[in-house]
């Protein structure tokens, strides 16, 4: 029976996942698969990579650098989240991502990406640095209206959260039976309709799929999240998240905050340790 590890988005509310992910990782619990949406795919990586403490360092170190995020940086290069900064001079130069680890790691990894000529997601499996990880990274974290379009494969992406933003369905489709689901908003949270609409409809009028799919995203998940819950309360999945509004905004420049948010999903991963591992152990 496959293992898997599902990873909602949510921005700097990743820092909650990033403090699970590490306790897994510090147990030695392993999955066979991880599918991320958004920064659950951008964080979720490193998991893959093994590398303990990388998400909350470097976000720390750098959230105040206007290269990495920044309204300097939307400005000038049409990305909120600098492409060059975050996606090259990061990883390969000031906090080094360990590609040979991600490689050599027989787990499946996918990313979720959001096509938004056909308003239907994507799926890349990503389980060599060389399959365009760092481009799908990118796409499937490029937020709408602060990110330019990402072009792979012949298809427009932005942020895989427009499309499916708990993608347990999809993990099961691919097989995988036994899933650990990190979501980073509470049990109670649902969406509520974008007030950004009209400008979303002006920006993207060349993309009626897309703009579809953003008016009607509060639905798409206030329904997924109905479903994790009702899988939740038959043991099918079991389910990590925050108990009330993590402490941190999406796009959050204070470092206690994160390590607040990082914390409390160490601390949620601890109190659930035993069952987590019963949950999630390879069956002979």
């Amino acid at each position: 029976m496959k293992r898997g590890l599902v990873l909602e988005g949510g921005a700097m509310r990743g820092m909650f996942t990033a403090g699970a992910l590490d306790v897994l990782m510090e147990e030695g619990i392993e999955v066979d698969g991880v599918i991320g949406v958004s920064a659950g795919a951008a964080f979720g990586c490193n998991f893959k990579s093994r590398q303990i403490g990388r998400t909350i360092r470097y976000n720390k170190q750098f959230c105040r650098d206007k290269r990495y995020c920044s309204l300097w940086s939307l400005l000038t290069t049409g990305d909120l989240y600098g492409m060059d900064f975050c996606y090259r001079q990061l990883p390969e130069e000031l906090d080094l991502f360990d590609n040979d680890a991600f490689d050599e790691n027989p787990l499946d990894f996918y990313v979720v990406a959001c096509d938004i000529g056909t308003g239907e997601p994507v799926y890349k499996k990503c389980n060599k640095v060389e399959q365009n990880l760092l481009e799908w990274l990118r796409a499937s974290a490029s937020m709408p209206l602060v990110s330019r379009i990402v072009e792979i494969d012949g298809h427009k992406l932005l942020d895989g959260g427009i499309c499916d933003s708990i993608p347990l369905a999809q993990m099961e489709r691919l097989g995988f039976q036994k899933n650990l689901v990190i979501l980073t908003q509470p049990a109670d949270y649902r969406k509520t309709p974008n007030s950004a609409m009209p400008l979303i409809r002006r920006i993207f009028k060349r993309y009626p799929e897309m703009v579809k799919i953003m008016e009607n995203r509060h639905l798409m998940y206030n329904r997924q999240a109905d479903q994790v819950a009702e899988k939740e309360a038959s043991g099918e999945i079991l389910v990590l998240r925050p108990k009330e509004k993590l402490p941190v905004g999406r796009i959050e420049k204070n470092p206690d905050k994160l390590q607040a948010a990082y914390d409390l999903g160490r601390e949620a991963a601890l109190e659930r340790l035993a069952e987590i591992k019963t949950f999630l152990a390879k069956e002979e």
